[in-house]
């Protein structure tokens, strides 16, 4: 697989070289978001790529001119699905007009809301999906592999050294290293901040449930390493990835890092070849269990027992009003969803008529409601805390139902590139793992910034066998 890499980009002058080293200098740079950022780019202002990517669309803009190119997989029918998906969210809002008119909420219109969010998603959406296909197009799926997967490792590192040093000084309390940590202030798009009162690392992201939102990211590209390499180093960016979503103390980060990692095996053990590989993986998983579970046994099960009590919503729970907070919400945009069936309230509508539906239940009691969610003083807006229940409530039916098959007709693709077992197995793979991550992420947040998500999908519509692109061109490819 590696010898085929050295004639793999189509073409290479200086201008691209530029263009391939800034746009994977903000591939890197994706986790970086504990900084605070430019208030004018809204909730993209903590992003590190929205700092690095225009410059990027700047370059591609002029290169696309000077070679008279530029790629928009138009005829490819999950690209078309994404079209129609954001063609009737704008149809939704529309449909509902008559209310958004009235719509006011902490200092914004229904119409102002729509304008901030469908930016928001055209700009991932759209402009930044086309900037990682045009990127992608002029690789081989054998070059790709390889070189994202080893800017997603030199990015790992970084966060796990991050998190290790943070990890041992907020729960095992030693100081010593704060100034060292410290000195992470000084890297790009990072601010170092320890919250002695919670034992949760976060590395270079803002908060804990981000974290665990990027190991979802390369959680597929560091198993990889197994297929692909030799010798017991191989296996160390798995175990890298496994430790610090422990670590993290992420109950989602846990559940899902552990799903993957199940897939990466299932997938293992459907091919004959890699029996040998899968019963090695398997005695040492039973070995490192048998040693870890004599010395720490009670202190695992407490553990579990800890994760698994917590997401309950009795008040006896750990994280009883976060709960709360996020199923109610959850459950009042159900109740929209049955008020506005089928079409739902329009595009960034949800907040407007789910604080009506919030349960008691839920809020009472419950500081998150009325000192954020609830307050008219504080600007933003209460998380949807579900993509889905989110589509539901804003697209209805119809939304749902597309965006659904955008999901479904994503994974159909990962699976039949597998079947066909060439070159592009691995990273057919690798993408199967990540968009379930990201599937599952979506359980537990509302928002479509997600750069794993368009990222993937860039790189999946540029690999697809047989795709057939537009050409926005004066010469043929």
């Amino acid at each position: 697989m590696k010898q085929s890499i050295g004639n793999n980009i189509k073409r290479k002058t200086p201008l691209w070289g530029v263009i391939s080293f800034v746009f994977f200098l903000g591939v890197f740079f994706i986790p970086f978001n504990s900084f605070t950022g430019i208030s004018a780019l809204g909730e993209y202002k903590n992003d590190a790529p929205i700092y690095i990517f225009p410059f990027v669309i700047i370059l591609l803009f002029i290169y696309s001119i000077k070679v008279k190119k530029f790629y928009i997989p138009y005829q490819n029918p999950i690209f078309k699905i994404l079209l129609l998906l954001l063609g009737w969210f704008l149809v939704a809002t529309l449909l509902n007009q008559e209310n958004i008119t009235t719509y006011f909420f902490k200092g914004k219109s229904g119409a102002n809301r729509f304008v901030r969010q469908y930016i928001s998603l055209l700009i991932s959406s759209i402009v930044f999906l086309l900037l990682y296909y045009n990127i992608f197009r002029h690789y081989t799926p054998t070059a790709i592999f390889y070189k994202l997967r080893r800017v997603f490792l030199y990015s790992f590192i970084v966060v796990f050294i991050y998190g290790v040093m943070e990890f041992l000084i907020v729960s095992l309390g030693v100081s010593p290293l704060k100034p060292i940590l410290g000195l992470f202030s000084y890297f790009p798009f990072t601010e170092v901040e320890l919250q002695s009162f919670n034992p949760r690392i976060s590395s270079v992201t803002f908060e804990t449930p981000a974290l665990a939102t990027y190991l979802f990211m390369v959680s597929g590209w560091m198993f990889s390493y197994i297929l692909t390499e030799k010798g017991f180093l191989k296996y160390i960016p798995s175990i890298l990835v496994v430790f610090l979503a422990i670590a993290s103390g992420s109950r989602a980060g846990i559940v899902v890092i552990f799903l993957q990692c199940g897939m990466f095996l299932f997938f293992l053990a459907r091919d004959k070849k890699l029996h040998a590989l899968l019963i090695k993986i398997g005695l040492f998983l039973l070995l490192g269990g048998v040693v870890i579970g004599f010395y720490k046994g009670p202190q695992i099960s407490g553990f579990v027992i800890e994760k698994l009590s917590s997401f309950g919503t009795t008040g006896k729970a750990k994280h009883d009003i976060s709960n709360r907070s996020r199923f109610g919400i959850q459950y009042a945009n159900i109740e929209v969803f049955k008020k506005f069936p089928i079409s739902g309230v329009g595009f960034g509508q949800q907040a407007f008529e789910a604080k009506k539906e919030y349960p008691r239940w839920a809020t009472i009691n419950n500081w998150e409601f009325r000192l954020k969610y609830l307050n008219p003083t504080v600007s933003s807006y209460p998380p949807g805390y579900n993509i889905y229940t989110r589509v539901l409530a804003e697209a209805g039916i119809i939304g749902i139902l597309l965006f659904l098959l955008l999901l479904t007709s994503i994974l159909l693709a990962c699976y039949k590139l597998l079947k066909v077992k060439d070159e592009r197995y691995v990273l057919a793979l690798v993408l199967l793992i990540s968009f379930i991550g990201s599937y599952m992420d979506w359980l537990k947040m509302d928002t479509f910034r997600v750069f794993s998500f368009w990222l993937h999908f860039g790189l999946l519509l540029s690999v697809l066998k047989n795709n057939r692109q537009t050409l926005i061109s004066k010469t043929r490819d």
